[in-house]
């Protein structure tokens, strides 16, 4: 693995399009790779596309008890991948990212600690765990891996998802099969799923807008 935190684009806040990519409310999933049998693969880039999304940068992770909270699937950056994962006893959360890009040891303390967000305003502290780096910073911890000329990253917070788990996580992140991109990969208007919405993430999440009027 080639040690240098060399971004080919910023990993970017979240877009508008991300909330055109949200889907459903509450804490609706997706299943964890049980898509439908047989899944079309030209509409699965189309619903890769429709999203903003290039099909290659979408990535799932299995950790048991968590499962993809459906409106929080979308672009990252210019064309890569975002999703959390939420464990429905507690609402503890795993950001996924990923873009295309590498990190090594002057680059990774440099590089904002976080998916989707302008980090923590505060210093990052990298170690090298096997083929990835785990970074700290304030109240957040996570694992960054460069697999394929792309940076796939699980993020959390350190006081509800401990090291080991996240850890799994990051181990267990591989490209999605074409089941599991049905699973993930959110409908497009007008192909018989229900409208594009901005949904809501679990009340002990990060606070996402609801749909009910209120907040």
């Amino acid at each position: 693995m080639r040690s240098a935190a060399r971004l080919s684009r910023p990993l970017l806040p979240v877009t508008a399009a991300v909330s055109l990519a949200l889907v459903g409310c509450g804490t609706e999933t997706a299943g964890g790779g049980a898509g439908r049998s047989g899944a079309d693969r030209s509409e699965l880039a189309a619903r890769a596309r429709a999203a903003q999304v290039a099909l290659e940068n979408v990535y799932v992770t299995k950790v048991p008890g968590y499962e993809v909270a459906k409106q929080s699937v979308g672009v990252l950056g210019s064309d890569g991948f975002s999703a959390t994962y939420v464990k429905q006893d507690t609402g503890a959360q795993i950001r996924l990212g990923v873009d295309r890009g590498s990190m090594d040891a002057a680059g990774c303390p440099k590089t904002p600690l976080g998916v989707g967000n302008g980090g923590t305003g505060r210093a990052v502290e990298c170690v090298k765990d096997g083929k990835s780096w785990y970074r700290t910073s304030g109240t957040q911890h996570e694992y960054a891996t460069e697999t394929d000329g792309r940076l796939v990253r699980v993020n959390a917070e350190t006081g509800t998802v401990d090291r080991a788990t996240l850890r799994k996580a990051a181990d267990a992140a591989h490209a999605a099969s074409d089941a599991e991109l049905d699973a993930v990969l959110p409908p497009r208007q007008g192909d018989g799923g229900q409208p594009v919405q901005r949904g809501d993430l679990p009340p002990v999440g990060d606070g996402a807008p609801r749909n009910d009027g209120e907040g």
